[in-house]
């Protein structure tokens, strides 16, 4: 992919956010963090759109809890369609991180994701989406 150059006009303290930005996420340059902020920004858009969009959902539980593993089990084989594959990882004797690879339209992941993340002892749950 060509890098193309081009200057751009900014505020002075538009300029002090972003090096603050650029400072705080650890980017090795306002190059670098203005292209992250650009791709969010349509990735996001995508999303509002409601387009076809691939991503993961990461869950950590502790499987001892309200059958959790059985029911996340039974939600993913009712959206076998978006799944493309699930990772299952002991971190310890109770607590399990599940990667769940998927793909399909934005709303119906996050529909997926809300399902799976609201479970009764999921610690912690995220739906992280990119375009296609």
């Amino acid at each position: 992919m060509a890098v193309k150059r081009f200057g751009v006009s900014i505020e002075e303290e538009t300029l002090e956010k972003l090096d603050t930005y650029v400072e705080d996420n650890q980017f090795p340059n306002r190059s670098q963090a203005l292209r992250f902020l650009i791709e969010n920004s349509f990735i996001e858009h995508k999303w509002q759109c409601n387009n076809e969009v691939a991503g993961a959902i990461v869950l950590l539980y502790d499987h001892h809890k309200n059958d959790i593993s059985h029911k996340a089990g039974q939600i993913q084989h009712d959206y076998h369609n978006l799944i493309l594959s699930t990772q299952h990882i002991h971190l310890s004797h109770g607590l399990c991180l599940e990667s769940i690879a998927v793909k399909g339209k934005a709303s119906e992941l996050t529909n997926l994701a809300d399902m799976l993340i609201s479970l009764k002892g999921v610690r912690h749950g995220k739906l992280v989406m990119s375009r296609t």
